[in-house]
């Protein structure tokens, strides 16, 4: 039986979604909240591996219809070893991306059908976030932040201009679809009002023993 809160964090390139994240993460440690933090992809042991030719870690020319099962194999384990047995426990998961980013990029960015995605996204596992936290700006800004982190471009990153508007009118759709799961978070501001923004919206949502606590 399902006792924790799933909360997935999305958002296109530069977003800062990994970032807000991580410091909701510490939120929740300083409220003594059980929790997890996790990502597709890459979560399970297995899709740890799987991200290495999904990101194109390695040098391989991966089709777009392999990236897909991929990114679906990735998840089906991801769910099944990590995500489910914690929210089982009650705790709340923290996950950097989900199944609104296979809509987004495999959907929206790789011009595949949404009716077949969304198929394809329930027979990898059917298990809905309770929260999604979008983080939205410009492409145009996002790209530049990423490509400022001085890591280099991983396979998402490398694509053209186009392919990331093309993600990022997706989530603005799924986002206005689904207006009682989405959180739609202005990113395109500081690391600082985004955070409080985040948490603004999110505080009532989140399973506080003192939320006199709160910390800014």
């Amino acid at each position: 039986m399902r006792k924790g809160l799933f909360i997935t964090f999305e958002g296109t390139e530069g977003s800062g979604k990994t970032t807000q994240l991580r410091l909701l993460s510490k939120v929740l440690k300083e409220y003594g909240i059980p929790h997890i933090v996790t990502r597709e992809p890459g979560g399970s042991r297995l899709a740890t591996q799987l991200r290495r030719w999904i990101l194109n870690q390695l040098d391989y020319n991966l089709m777009p219809r392999t990236e897909l099962l991929l990114f679906l194999a990735d998840r089906a384990q991801h769910v099944g070893e990590v995500i489910e047995p914690a929210l089982r426990q009650g705790k709340v998961v923290l996950c950097d991306r989900y199944s609104d980013s296979t809509l987004a990029y495999q959907g929206g960015g790789r011009g595949f059908d949404m009716k077949l995605l969304k198929t394809l996204n329930a027979a990898a596992s059917d298990l809905k976030p309770d929260i999604t936290l979008l983080f939205d700006l410009s492409v145009e800004v996002g790209l530049k932040r990423a490509l400022g982190r001085g890591k280099g471009k991983d396979r998402m990153e490398r694509e053209k201009l186009k392919f990331h508007k093309a993600v990022r009118r997706v989530y603005l759709e799924l986002a206005r679809k689904e207006k009682g799961r989405f959180i739609v978070v202005d990113a395109g501001q500081s690391q600082e009002f985004t955070y409080h923004e985040m948490l603004e919206k999110l505080i009532e949502k989140l399973p506080l023993r003192n939320k006199g606590k709160k910390r800014g």
